[in-house]
């Protein structure tokens, strides 16, 4: 049904000819003067669920809800259109199936040329996700507001709780904008907020109070005074002097410029005065104590804020976080950390604590009686002050360290006085509790103390002499030997190299054939300095003693000559024990060549087995002796025997009572650190004129004797698998690297075990790991073997060492399942110890199982390489070398450029990430330079569009070498 008037339907046939029939976003439609609909557009249709059929005719109140109808809105709508000539409102519409949405309408009156209303042109728009989202900001809005607003309460709460006073100047002239109780009282209760500190407090002119401040806020560097005398006037004008200590700390804003100053301070005026009471001999320990005072203040006055000045909290957090001292707060009788500013998270090594309780936080200090007095305060609401406490925390996973602290636990109390948390602050005053004790101590009585020390270390003397002395002596002989070796290393090294690759002239070889041996009796003799010193890597297995002894039997007779009688007694039932039995036998040999200098003309010598118990009593008057079994080894000469003097020498390395150049005096040396390190005991009885008894105790094993061990000879044989050398000496390093690849391995190298790590992990196939055992750096060797298994479960390992310094010695034994190539050693050594290893069953399986060798590249390339990671440098360094590739590296983009302006290079791989220039710009310069460059960029963002644009490949991180070779391929 319509009623549209004759000049209603021209007037829609033109709109019907426009765009308006086809808008979707807005309902456009006309209404006759009594408000029926007569024109309906898409988007109306879209918006309100009805088709034109469907709703022309009908009156438009149908779009409005129930509510609004029965209130005549829509005919008030239209009075208001026709009446202002507009009519705009939002509000609730109501589509063809009954759902509302929230709607913008307008409606205009329109009128023909004679002045006379011919309807009303209506346009709604659907607004409801545009409202949905404004409500859901403003809520938004209003809940941050009420929890920042909740916040500050609370913080303001804390600072006026603190204790101390505390105040705040902002700008060149120190205008005050902040000031607590404690700080209003000390001023005279005045009105000074607002104004600069001269013109607030101008009886503190003189008193040198503003300098400070003037100079605190150019420089930017805060101001400790302690003790210092400030005088101000009460508001009866009476003068009122006292010592304070206080803080100028500068505040700065987000660009770096002195925003103003925070000031701490604490009347001290009592300890002034009592330190001046004091006699000058307590002095420093009383300026101790008042250090140790000033910071407890100081980091007490971190948090004072005032009401009246109202700081936002992001001002306020800032002074909290610059505090110098350490503050937390904590909620809760659980004691939650709420809080906690710099300096408490650096005493407490960096840790996550916000949110968690502090039994949690802080497990290690369970027992320290911290947490007791966090719940007594928390109960009592009474504060807890403690000064010099003593308190364990750990520093990193493993590392408890000790610190001395001054700290207050304050309640913290809600508006009926009922304890919600506590504030915590305080400051480490580990230095200035070291400093007191130090001169605590020194005031005690010192001559008494002396005396008592001196009677001490004489009593201690003549027991400890004797074995301090050789203690000490092989320390330094320990030392010595694991530098000769290294010397040894290089020289006999280059000298096989120089050997093998010297042309067969008689001359020259003779020469090296002379030096090597040489080298040889020089390793001789560092192993006998490292016998002495303890230092000598054993391998102990279960032997019997009487088998060892029996089989040396025909070598004794040959070594003593026909002029010396050899005879052996055997105990019944002899024990077993567990030592090493190569070196067993040497100094049983060395000992019987000393029997048999000791019988110039001849005479017996005999050696006896048998088994012995060490009581508690003899043990008593021994050094480092446990009581218990053990296999005793006696031999026995009837020779000159020692005098007491050169008895009490005799187990010194060098010292020998024989001619120069018949001995070195490191045979009684060697045996006797043979013997402390096998963890037995060695005893001299002798007598001028009637020979010697040396008695060498074993501990007891309980074990079936060990199948003896089989020392494979042969040929030197090499090979064609990759061997990673770790070694810190450069000299070494360079000589077994030359000795490995002149028998045909690849090779890489490293400084140290970090850099060593680096390349396992680079994904680098490596065969076999040989270490040397002492190395710098907090990565140990044994560490890096582990890791090393872990990266390659298949790799063989092999230490060296000259001296092990009981890194994979423990209790005398070689640690088990470690293979050891001791220094010095030959070439013939190496070779054959490495092809024990990577020909075994379980080498040859790990390798199997592990990818290919890397194939080097065709082509020779120069690359040029950017990285500022050292270890990536190095390891991706050697990758490019082992893919036969000439290689200059550089950790920063100045050097490259440099490099670059001096050599010709075929391609750049540079990292994107650089400091000081990215690899963009890197490249882009390097291409100006030499355009016909290859560029590569390594990146951990992926493929970058920007290297795309400069003709770059993109290399991903982390890259495999055989990413490296597809690339330089």
């Amino acid at each position: 049904m319509s009623t549209a008037s004759p000049s209603l339907a021209t007037l829609e046939a033109n709109l019907t000819s426009t765009l308006v029939a086809k808008i979707r976003d807005f309902a456009i439609f006309m209404l006759s003067p009594d408000g029926r609909v007569a024109t309906w557009n898409a988007g109306a249709q879209r918006a309100k669920g009805y088709t034109a059929d469907e709703i022309i005719g009908h009156a438009f109140e149908c779009f409005y809800t129930e509510e609004d109808r029965l209130a005549g809105v829509p005919r008030q709508a239209l009075a208001t259109a026709q009446a202002a000539g507009v009519f705009e409102a939002t509000g609730w519409r109501v589509r063809k199936d009954g759902t509302r949405f929230w709607a913008h309408v307008v409606i205009d009156p329109l009128y023909d040329d004679d002045g006379s209303l011919i309807g009303f042109g209506k346009v709604t728009r659907d607004v409801t996700k545009a409202r949905d989202a404004r409500e859901r900001e403003q809520r938004a809005q209003d809940a941050l507001l009420q929890a920042r607003t909740e916040q500050s309460k609370h913080l303001l709460r804390l600072v006026e709780q603190a204790p101390g006073f505390v105040c705040f100047f902002r700008g060149p002239t120190h205008v005050y904008e902040l000031q607590n109780e404690a700080h209003h009282r000390l001023a005279g209760h005045r009105d000074i907020i607002g104004k600069p500190v001269r013109e607030a407090l101008p009886e503190l002119a003189g008193q040198g109070f503003f300098e400070l401040l003037d100079d605190v806020y150019q420089s930017g560097q805060p101001h400790v005074g302690r003790g210092v005398p400030l005088t101000v006037h009460r508001p009866d004008g009476a003068a009122v002097a006292s010592y304070i200590d206080f803080v100028y700390q500068p505040i700065f804003d987000e660009n770096g410029s002195v925003l103003g100053i925070f000031s701490q301070g604490s009347d001290v005026t009592e300890q002034v005065i009592n330190a001046r009471s004091l006699v000058q001999k307590q002095s420093e320990l009383e300026q101790t104590i008042l250090d140790r005072t000033s910071a407890l203040e100081d980091a007490r006055r971190a948090l004072a804020r005032a009401d009246a000045l109202q700081l936002s909290n992001t001002f306020f957090q800032s002074l909290f976080e610059q505090a110098p001292g350490f503050i937390c707060v904590l909620k809760g009788p659980a004691h939650v950390f709420e809080l906690a500013n710099g300096a408490y998270r650096k005493l407490t090594g960096e840790r996550d604590l916000i949110g968690k309780d502090v039994r949690d936080a802080l497990p290690e200090v369970e027992g320290q009686g911290f947490f007791e007095l966090l719940d007594k305060v928390y109960q009592t609401a009474t504060p807890v002050v403690g000064q010099s406490v003593q308190l364990e925390l750990q520093d990193v996973p493993g590392k408890i360290v000790t610190h001395f602290v001054d700290f207050i636990y304050q309640p913290i109390l809600d508006a009926q006085g009922q304890s919600t948390g506590i504030f915590v602050q305080g400051s480490d005053v580990t230095k200035q509790k070291q400093a007191m004790d130090e001169v605590q101590k020194y005031q005690k009585e010192l001559e008494s103390l002396v005396e008592e020390r001196t009677t001490e270390l004489q009593s201690a003397q003549a027991a400890l002499q004797h074995s301090q002395k050789l203690e000490a002596i092989g320390k330094l002989t320990g030392g010595v030997a694991h530098d000769f070796n290294n010397i040894l290393q290089v020289i006999g090294g280059n000298l096989q190299l120089l050997r093998d690759s010297s042309v067969r002239e008689q001359l020259p070889l003779k020469h090296v054939d002379t030096a090597l041996g040489a080298v040889e009796r020089g390793a001789k003799l560092a192993a006998q300095l490292l016998a002495f010193a303890r230092r000598q890597p054993l391998q102990p297995v279960v032997i019997s003693p009487a088998r060892v002894v029996q089989q040396m039997d025909e070598l004794l007779r040959r070594a003593l000559g026909e002029t010396i009688a050899v005879e052996t007694i055997r105990g019944g039932g002899l024990w077993n024990t567990c030592v090493d039995p190569y070196q067993l036998e040497n100094v049983i040999l060395n000992l019987a060549i000393n029997a048999r200098d000791a019988m110039p003309s001849g005479g017996k010598l005999t050696i006896e087995l048998g088994n012995a118990m060490l009581d508690d009593d003899y043990v008593a008057s021994q050094h480092d002796l446990a009581p218990g079994q053990y296999v005793l080894i006696a031999i026995s000469d009837n020779g000159s025997g020692m005098t007491r003097e050169v008895l009490e020498r005799a187990c010194e390395p060098f010292f020998t009572t024989k001619p120069e150049g018949h001995g070195t005096g490191l045979g009684l040396s060697m045996a006797y650190g043979f013997v402390k390190q096998t963890g037995g005991h060695f005893q001299i009885y002798t007598e001028v004129g009637h020979g010697t008894t040396i008695k060498m105790y074993f501990p007891r094993s309980y074990k079936a004797e060990a199948s003896e061990p089989v020392v494979k000879s042969g040929p030197v044989m090499g090979g064609n698998e990759t061997i990673l050398v770790v070694e810190d000496d450069l000299a070494v390093q360079a000589t077994v690297v030359e000795m490995l690849r002149s028998l045909g391995y690849k090779v890489m190298k490293a400084d140290h075990a970090a850099a060593a790590l680096a390349i396992l992990s680079s994904g680098v196939p490596i065969d076999l790991l040989f270490t040397d055992v002492v190395m710098p750096g907090q990565l140990r060797s044994p560490e890096l073997a582990r890791q090393a298994r872990l990266i390659h479960p298949d790799i063989a390992v092999l230490f060296t060492s000259g001296y092990t310094q009981n890194a994979i010695v423990h209790d005398g034994k070689l640690d088990a399942g470690v293979q050891l190539l001791s220094k010095p050693y030959a070439r013939d050594q190496l070779a054959r110890k490495l092809r024990q290893l990577l020909s075994s069953e379980q080498a040859q399986a790990g390798r199997a199982a592990q990818e290919a060798p890397l194939e080097s590249v065709g082509a020779t390339r120069r690359v040029l390489f950017i990285d500022d990671d050292p270890d990536l440098l190095a390891t991706t360094c050697a990758l490019l070398e082992m893919l036969n590739q000439r290689v200059d590296g550089t950790s920063n983009a100045a050097d490259a450029l440099a490099m670059l302006g001096r050599n010709h290079y075929d391609v750049l791989i540079t990292d994107y990430d650089l400091p000081g220039m990215d690899g963009i710009e890197l490249a882009r310069r390097a291409k100006s330079c030499q355009p016909e460059l290859k560029i590569v960029i390594a990146s951990g963002y992926g493929h970058l569009d920007e290297a795309k644009a400069l003709g770059a490949i993109t290399l991903p991180k982390p890259f495999s070498p055989s990413d490296l070779k597809r690339i330089l391929a």
